[in-house]
């Protein structure tokens, strides 16, 4: 069995869509959503190394110092799977992008260091 990273992945104008929702529509798929996900959690309780959660906001590092930035990642979750095909089958029909307004799941190995 292997580690595989599954981010979350959501564009402001999939957020924009969610927002122009009627107050009871968003209050409605709200709930809904979080029923679908718990239940997707429990259903794969077993093979969940790190249930993870939303992702905040950015900052990015790299040689000239640290700014705020944006992208598009809302949250991960780190699930074990025998291969690459099978853990991105588990987020097919995910609530993630079937009820709330999120676009896509991304779903990567985590690979280790080599030793020397």
């Amino acid at each position: 069995m292997k580690n595989f990273l599954a981010v979350y992945l959501g564009t402001p104008d999939s957020m924009q869509k969610w927002d122009d929702l009627s107050d009871a529509e968003r209050q409605q798929r709200m709930q809904e959503g979080m029923a679908a996900w718990h239940a997707w959690m429990e259903k794969h309780k077993d093979i969940l190394v790190a249930a993870g959660g939303p992702l905040g906001k950015t900052k990015r590092i790299d040689a000239d110092g640290i700014v705020d930035t944006r992208n598009n990642m809302t949250g991960y979750v780190i699930v074990e799977a025998e291969s690459h095909d099978a853990a991105a089958k588990l987020f097919e029909g995910h609530p993630h992008f079937t009820i709330f307004p999120g676009d896509s799941v991304e779903v990567m190995e985590c690979k280790s260091i080599p030793t020397a």
